[in-house]
């Protein structure tokens, strides 16, 4: 569960609603969300307040600018709705008929035409411009409302390590362990507070000397228990990760801990010679 709320706090969520991520990562979300009922759930609820928002904001143009244009069409082919069908008729007399009505017709009329219809587009186009501006507003405002919300919920996330920090502190069940460095590195240090009662361990990235570990590693916490050593999850260093102290597996019973660089995402077995850091209790 923790890895779960781990990926959920992570934002790749509401990135995924936005469209801005690669295929790569599309694809895993989808697959995440399949397999997780809670991330699906935390997605759907993304996308309907992104629906909700735009919903609530949207706008539409003033009744009084449609009617505008919609009158300019009507004069502009008023002529033309004018014309009668022409039944049962000569058709070399219905076009001498035609042409001397355009011929008696006065000059400013179809100058009166041209502008009517000059005055029609330009509407449109005022109307389209208007349009396209707004548009352009909402997308603006909807970008704005997911950063606040993404700032938020940082925001919270980090209120609640801080709280869960304080906690740890002031909780005697917890047992504060100092890992010390190896042979390999005997400069590198790591604080675990445990709580065998509870089950919960954390380790403090604020106060962690480890020895640098590239883009294609992270470090994995072990415990020993009944001589065998148990996986308590990957971690990196406090510029990666975003609280000071990171809840690792959980474990009722130890007799020792330690610490490997392993390839990310962790491994099986622990790398003997890359352990950085172990402690004995």
């Amino acid at each position: 569960m923790e890895e779960i709320r781990a990926y959920i706090e992570s934002g790749v969520l509401e990135l995924y609603a936005l469209g801005d991520i690669s295929s790569e990562e599309k694809l895993q979300v989808e697959t995440m969300a399949s397999q997780h009922p809670a991330i699906q759930a935390e997605l759907d609820e993304i996308e309907r307040a992104t629906i909700l928002y735009a919903d609530a904001y949207a706008v539409e143009p003033a009744p009084q600018l449609r009617d505008r244009v919609l009158n300019s069409l009507l004069t502009n082919f008023a002529d033309d709705r004018r014309l009668k069908t022409v039944q049962h008729e000569d058709r070399d007399d219905v076009i001498s008929r035609r042409l001397a009505a355009v011929s008696a017709a006065k000059p400013t009329a179809s100058i009166f035409y041209k502008y009517g219809f000059a005055a029609s587009v330009l509407l449109l186009c005022v109307s389209i411009a208007a349009t396209a501006v707004l548009y352009t507003r909402l997308q603006d405002s909807q970008q704005k409302l997911i950063t606040l919300t993404l700032s938020n919920q940082k925001f919270a996330n980090q209120v609640n390590n801080m709280s869960e920090e304080i906690n740890v502190f002031r909780d005697p069940s917890y047992k504060l362990i100092q890992l010390k460095g190896t042979q390999k590195t005997p400069a590198s240090a790591l604080t675990v507070a445990w709580s065998a009662s509870k089950s919960k361990v954390l380790v403090d990235l604020q106060t962690a000397k480890l020895p640098a570990a590239d883009k294609g590693h992270q470090y994995q916490l072990w415990a020993i228990a009944d001589g065998k050593p148990v996986d308590l999850g990957v971690f990196d260093t406090a510029a990666t990760d975003s609280a000071d102290m990171k809840t690792m597996k959980s474990i009722g019973t130890a007799q020792a801990f330690a610490v490997t660089i392993e390839p990310r995402g962790g491994s099986v077995n622990p790398t003997m010679d890359q352990m950085v850091v172990i402690a004995s209790l």
